[in-house]
């Protein structure tokens, strides 16, 4: 099956999306950055997108950009430019798969308040005060709160990132993440989260979409204690989360392999 993961800087996100387990990951981005991207890895695929006078992507069908596309990624490094941003409600309003939504392509819905149909938004408390009108303290205060309300009002799914990472469902159940750590608390985990929504998504037998959600969400933040146990939380930057997520993986493996042994 494709994947799609669709940025103006997609390197880590698309090789998150590889790690998490996706088949084909394709990168989206203006066509003078794309041979920058096709350099970064030999496994992504590239396509073309027309951009803007800023360097941004432009307004423009994408129809052809969707076909036979499983998942959608958008949002880190796309910038708030007027019309980047309309992109981003095109792609919205067109797209019929999963959608994950992170970084200035949240910005770009802030004063919408339609339906979302279902898409996975992945604010940090900043990004979250902004998309309700409301100042940070609110959003940190009211955390679980805040993305019930959020997802129900909005039919969203949202994972409100930080410590103990909230995951949130249009039916107002809440999830909250036992993984990670205060060392993921810098530029870039959050896209790496991006990327692994991507992939996981993509992969219906490991479980419901909710159930892949919080798995995607638990792997991230395992991939950091990992991290966090060899380096150090003060060492770590976001790429390393892409270094221990194989041995991630096989943790979550042995540990369902001991709890079928105990049955």
């Amino acid at each position: 099956m494709e994947k799609f993961l669709l940025s103006v800087d997609p390197a880590e996100r698309a090789a998150a999306a590889l790690r998490a387990g996706a088949g084909l990951v394709t990168v989206a981005t203006p066509h003078s950055v794309l041979p920058v991207v096709a350099g970064t890895m030999p496994e992504l695929m590239t396509e073309p997108l027309a951009e803007t006078s800023e360097g941004t992507i432009a307004n423009q069908p994408i129809s052809s950009l969707l076909k036979d596309k499983t998942v959608v990624g958008i949002g880190p490094g796309m910038t708030t430019f007027p019309e980047t941003a309309a992109f981003v409600h095109r792609v919205g309003k067109e797209c019929r798969v999963p959608i994950v939504i992170d970084a200035d392509a949240l910005n770009a819905l802030v004063g919408f308040e339609g339906d979302l149909g279902g898409a996975v938004l992945t604010p940090h408390p900043g990004e979250m005060a902004r998309l309700i009108g409301k100042d940070v303290h609110h959003v940190t205060s009211n955390r679980i709160d805040v993305a019930r309300d959020f997802a129900k009002r909005r039919n969203a799914y949202v994972i409100l990132k930080g410590f103990r990472t909230v995951i949130a469902t249009p039916d107002e159940s809440i999830y909250i993440n036992p993984t990670g750590n205060p060392g993921m608390a810098t530029g870039g985990t959050g896209d790496i989260l991006t990327g692994m929504l991507v992939g996981i998504l993509a992969q219906e037998y490991l479980g419901t979409f909710t159930e892949r959600l919080c798995l995607a969400v638990y792997i991230h933040g395992l991939a950091g204690d990992l991290a966090a146990e060899e380096m150090g939380e003060e060492s770590m930057v976001a790429t390393d989360l892409l270094r221990f997520l194989p041995q991630a993986w096989d943790n979550l493996k042995d540990g369902f392999e001991l709890r079928a042994g105990d049955l």
